[in-house]
């Protein structure tokens, strides 16, 4: 497995390491509880550097970009960051990635661990035109900072004015702790954030300083457990879970991200004919309605016995202290009230259908 330049870090840190998309990573340090509830509150720390890094640049990158993603790239400018899923002609999801437009010939795509090969190849497969592609990942480790009192932590190592930074905006040479750092205000947990980029070898002497710097204000090492529950309760989509080759962002309830007037892209046919007719799948929430019940992923749903749909992600949310879920059903059961039944472990056990996301932060 790999690992990343922290890996003795976390180890010191007493960090449970568990296997992840062929890395080594945290689960946890002092708990998922613990670290979860301190990120909504006060801030963590993550260690993000198995997620891939893709280099695109060229006169038609722009061009490139428009035909192998749903969203629109040209509508931000230089210094933004872009979610969008990328797909097959079939509709179904290559992966969900960001992209940092630094000019208009020039963007580098954040994608998943699991998944960076496989989108490399993707990319390479479907080149046109004056572009190059190069897997850069690595020459990136990424340290995400993320809760109500990140920016505050974060101010202390830096003179940028992160106040001034608005979401999915991005600086490429912020000096944090000494380190040339590229900072975005972006994350995957539904708080406010940071999402930080350098070169591996700076990654301890930051990741170090940001733990001293946020030590009096609550600041603790956060791992994947958290991660996970973090982004269930604000219903951001987890590949293999919500969306995958299987299941269409129109069916994930994404299609704000899928821009059909810009022209002609990979899927589109398939995912204009989903919107145009209603996808006969639609993502939705929900919570148990019996306490002992915690849905799982892959969980069947049924209605009167008859099978509707599957779990796609499920757990206890330790915000709102009750047992919640994220299902694909057919269309017909997906209204907000509907009861259902998810089988755990072989028995029926009842829930009802609740409007994403679980949680939402305040907002000042």
């Amino acid at each position: 497995m790999k690992r990343t330049p922290l890996y003795e870090t976390h180890c010191k840190l007493g960090g449970k390491m568990t296997e992840f998309a062929g890395w080594e990573l945290p689960v946890q340090y002092s708990g998922i509880l613990d670290e979860h509830e301190k990120v909504r509150n006060a801030a963590g720390l993550f260690d993000v550097s198995h997620m891939g890094e893709i280099l695109i640049e060229g006169p038609d990158a722009e061009i490139f970009i428009q035909r192998i993603i749903t969203n629109n790239i040209s509508t931000i400018k230089a210094g933004r960051v872009q979610y969008s899923p990328v797909c097959y002609s079939h509709g179904g999801v290559v992966d969900d990635i960001l992209i940092y437009k630094f000019t208009d010939d020039k963007y580098l795509a954040v994608v998943n661990a699991s998944n960076t090969l496989k989108d490399f190849e993707w990319f390479m497969d479907n080149i046109e035109g004056q572009v190059t592609v190069r897997n850069v990942s690595d020459e990136y480790s990424q340290l995400a900072i993320q809760g109500p009192k990140s920016q505050v932590i974060l101010k202390k190592l830096t003179d940028f004015p992160l106040e001034e930074m608005k979401p999915f905006r991005f600086e490429q040479k912020v000096s944090i702790a000494g380190v040339d750092v590229l900072v975005s205000r972006t994350g995957y947990t539904g708080e406010d954030g940071f999402e930080l980029y350098m070169a591996p070898e700076s990654v301890k002497h930051v990741w170090d300083s940001l733990i001293m710097a946020g030590e009096e204000d609550g600041l603790v090492p956060a791992g994947l457990g958290a991660r996970d529950t973090l982004r269930f309760e604000a219903a951001l989509p987890l590949f293999g879970h919500e969306i995958s080759e299987n299941i269409t962002p129109v069916e994930a309830g994404l299609q704000r991200f899928v821009k059909f007037d810009k022209g002609e892209f990979i899927g589109r046919q398939v995912l204009l004919s989903q919107m145009e007719r209603g996808p006969d799948r639609k993502l939705v929430g929900f919570e148990m309605l019996e306490e002992r019940g915690i849905p799982r992923n892959s969980c069947m749903v049924q209605s009167g016995g008859k099978n509707i749909g599957f779990v796609t992600s499920g757990t206890f949310s330790p915000t709102l202290k009750k047992n919640l879920g994220m299902a694909l059903l057919e269309r017909e059961y997906s209204e907000i009230g509907t009861e259902i039944e998810v089988i755990i472990r072989n028995r029926p056990l009842k829930a009802r259908i609740v409007s994403l996301p679980f949680y939402n932060r305040k907002k000042l």
